[in-house]
């Protein structure tokens, strides 16, 4: 990639990623490394977690073993899920895990040897590993296409599905530290249903959400991902680098999870606007594996490879970013705790600088008072004119959006014409959306807050205690 760095500072740098044409890597990377092996994979269970090892090798000559770990909690019970479950979603997970590895050198066959997949198998992993990957191929200038990016061969034993007994009283909720999270745990812990949060590499952010909302972590579900730096040792050495679709490994580990725990139901919180392509006229999406394309294709694999009761769905789906800012504006205890800033995640601040930062401050202005606003972001960023640039990709006044998990330039620009009395002075950022205020109105603004879409999973008891929670909220 090239950067052209737009900020800097002891904790962290923010740089733009440009476009780079590294086809010719590509072709060079797969010509020497003409093979990917996922070898095994080992599971240990104590009185104090399950532990599982994944082995993977670059054409036997780079080696990586990632790691995710569970710690035991008093409502586990692994004995009842059986070793067969837990061999057959430790093995599903490692099959998401290896994208990330695959990608440094992109190998055109990948080897199986430790189980076996159907033809509808391979073909569902090659569309999650493609458009899940749709990001990575577009900043590095990769021409390819899903048919013969990649073959995959498998050998060793199938797998059963499972049929473990599971509790429709229990729903297990991924747990982020955003604005999203923060909605659906406050939500579903005042319905009839036992809330299990769900944490993969607990920060502080996440942890204090579901502390906030009467939680805490021997009450919830841990995940401990662990990466192999062999890995990282690649990208200093110059290999291939870029997005992988992190939520798709969300989905398998929480699988896990759910039955470990019991757990009928799986609420996430992606929202609607995440179903909109990040470069136009394409399938590139940065939140490809929050979509509903993939939570469609991710519940019919569950059914048939993994538990046919298990159920997995977004409980924000039928709302837009801005009907989830008006939400989340219910529940003020948050707002000095949740953090959505990517960049400024291990110091646990907001970065101020980048995509999310201004995304989340837009959505946000129409809702929270601006006093309020900057004290939680630590200044005006409506008037920082060097975010100007940023501004012009998350309002569609740049072709592509950033790169990043934010709303649509409809949302954006509908939210900013509601707050723009915001505006207190002339910034490059109020005159860049001039004209885009000059083809709004009123009417913009309340069809998008007031319509919930219907295109969604929710079983219809989630669904009521969504609808009730958004119009009974203050307007």
């Amino acid at each position: 990639f090239y950067f052209y760095t737009l900020y800097r500072d002891k904790n962290y740098t923010i740089n733009i990623v440009y476009k780079i044409n590294n086809n010719k890597k590509f072709l060079t990377l797969r010509n020497k490394y003409l093979y990917f092996g996922y070898n095994g994979f080992s599971i240990q269970r104590t009185k104090t977690s399950l532990h599982a090892v994944f082995h993977f090798d670059l054409a036997g000559e780079y080696f990586f073993n990632p790691s995710v770990e569970i710690p035991e909690r008093s409502f586990y019970d692994f004995d009842a899920v059986g070793d067969d479950a837990i061999e057959n979603l430790a093995f599903q997970i490692g099959m998401v895990e290896l994208i990330s590895y695959w990608k440094a050198a992109c190998p055109p066959k990948v080897i199986i040897k430790c189980g076996h997949l159907t033809e509808h198998q391979i073909k569902w992993w090659k569309k999650l590993y493609f458009n899940g990957l749709g990001e990575f191929f577009y900043l590095n200038g990769i021409e390819t296409d899903e048919e013969t990016f990649m073959e995959i061969s498998s050998e060793g034993k199938s797998f059963s599905v499972s049929d473990l007994q599971l509790s429709p009283k229990k729903v297990l909720v991924p747990i982020g530290g955003g604005k999203d999270s923060v909605v659906s745990l406050e939500i579903l812990k005042n319905s009839e249903f036992q809330v299990l949060p769900y944490i993969v590499n607990p920060r502080e952010a996440s942890v204090r959400t579901i502390q906030i909302a009467g939680f805490n972590e021997q009450n919830s579900i841990i995940l401990n991902r662990t990466l192999d730096k062999e890995l990282l040792k690649l990208n200093e050495l110059g290999f291939l680098n870029g997005h992988t679709p992190f939520s798709a490994l969300l989905a398998f580990t929480s699988s896990l999870a759910a039955l470990a725990a019991g757990a009928k139901y799986i609420a996430l919180s992606n929202e609607n606007s995440a179903n909109q392509s990040t470069v136009p006229d394409s399938k590139i999406n940065h939140q490809y594996s929050k979509s509903l394309e993939f939570e469609n294709d991710f519940s019919e694999y569950l059914r048939q490879y993994v538990h046919n009761g298990l159920e997995y769905f977004s409980f924000l789906r039928p709302l837009n970013e801005l009907q989830i800012a008006a939400l989340f504006s219910e529940f003020p205890q948050h707002f000095k705790s949740f953090r959505s800033c990517n960049v400024g995640s291990k110091a646990d601040k907001w970065c101020g600088h980048c995509p999310k930062c201004l995304f989340t401050y837009i959505i946000l202005s129409p809702f929270v008072e601006k006093d309020t606003l900057r004290d939680i972001f630590g200044k005006d960023l409506l008037e920082d004119n060097s975010l100007e640039h940023v501004f012009k990709e998350l309002s569609g006044l740049e072709e592509v959006k950033p790169f990043e998990c934010v709303g649509t330039p409809e949302e954006v620009n509908a939210a900013l014409w509601k707050s723009s009395s915001k505006f207190e002075k002339k910034s490059a950022l109020a005159e860049e959306f001039i004209n885009i205020y000059n083809n709004l109105s009123e009417t913009d603004f309340n069809q998008l807050l007031q319509n919930l879409s219907t295109e969604h999973n929710l079983p219809e008891s989630f669904f009521k205690l969504l609808n009730t929670a958004f119009h009974d909220r203050e307007v």
